[in-house]
């Protein structure tokens, strides 16, 4: 999943809706002694490895990651925006087709090769952190349709997830446009007061009594990146899809539903997915006016 729309938020103003996504972290510090708790942090799930998922196949744009957005592969873009996290100790593409793997292997990425059948991007990144030399905690999935994404954004949600212990999964979401509020393809979210998902849907959620969208209420929109404890991720493909999953088409219901805990931090800011070849143009016109040509 991916949702593409328009975005005005800045790096500072993603920046401090992060601090407030992991301001738990905090709290749990004054709780338990902040000396300890610091020194357990430092350790805890620091290794941290960035995947992008990346298929040639698709029923609605096939070929997706080797389309050229300004002259460089969308992957690529993707690619260079991802190194620019703070957090990743490494970054590699995850892909089953061997031109993608020609294409990244030229411009200086380090490839995993993947199997057809996986169902899913979470999918084929377990099957790239099994092919890895290395070990690592946290396995980010970045979506390669996304060549703006943030890299305040990839750091907030490691972030997130290494500063929640009881917590296997993390993710983003930001403001909900009232004009996506019916939209299936934008996914929504809800969370606890203590910044937990409680359920994610395509029909608007929480939906009110008088079947219309309220402007003063604070509506959600998922956003593609998640990151998840790895060994977490290990036992994640042999899960029984669930009902809600089934129903929703959405795997993150599959973790809520099997009693695992995931951490949302809320941006401001939206992802720009490229989804059809029509979005290729309007990426381009945003990347020149943010003069990232």
């Amino acid at each position: 999943m991916s949702p593409s729309s328009s975005s005005s938020g800045s790096p500072s103003s993603t920046k401090s809706w992060i601090v407030h996504g992991i301001v738990a972290g905090a709290a749990i510090s004054v709780a338990i002694g902040a000396a300890a708790y610091l020194g357990r942090f430092r350790k805890f799930r620091s290794r941290v490895v960035g995947i992008i998922p990346a298929r040639f196949a698709s029923s609605r744009f096939q070929g997706k990651p080797l389309v050229e957005i300004l002259g460089k592969p969308m992957i690529q873009r993707t690619w260079e925006r991802s190194k620019l996290a703070t957090t990743l100790d490494h970054v590699v593409v995850a892909t089953d087709d061997e031109k993608i793997a020609e294409c990244c292997r030229g411009f200086g990425a380090d490839v995993v090769m993947t199997s057809e059948s996986c169902r899913n991007g979470t999918e084929r990144c377990n099957e790239a952190l099994q092919k890895l030399e290395k070990k690592y905690d946290i396995v980010v999935n970045i979506q390669g349709d996304e060549p703006l994404i943030e890299p305040e954004i990839i750091d907030g949600v490691v972030k997130a997830l290494q500063a929640a212990p009881d917590a296997v999964f993390s993710t983003a979401v930001t403001s909900l446009k009232p004009e996506d509020a019916f939209d299936p393809n934008r996914v929504k979210c809800v969370v606890d007061n203590r910044g937990y998902a409680i359920y994610f849907s395509r029909g608007l959620i929480p939906y009110n009594k008088s079947a219309q969208v309220n402007p003063d209420f604070p509506y959600l929109l998922h956003l593609g990146i998640q990151s998840y404890d790895s060994k977490f991720l290990r036992i994640y493909p042999d899960l029984q899809p669930t009902p809600l999953q089934l129903e929703e088409d959405l795997e993150q219901l599959k973790v809520l539903e099997n009693g695992y805990r995931m951490k949302v931090i809320k941006v401001d800011h939206e992802a720009h997915g490229v989804d059809i070849p029509e979005d290729v143009e309007k990426m381009e016109a945003l990347m020149r006016e943010r003069n990232l040509t």
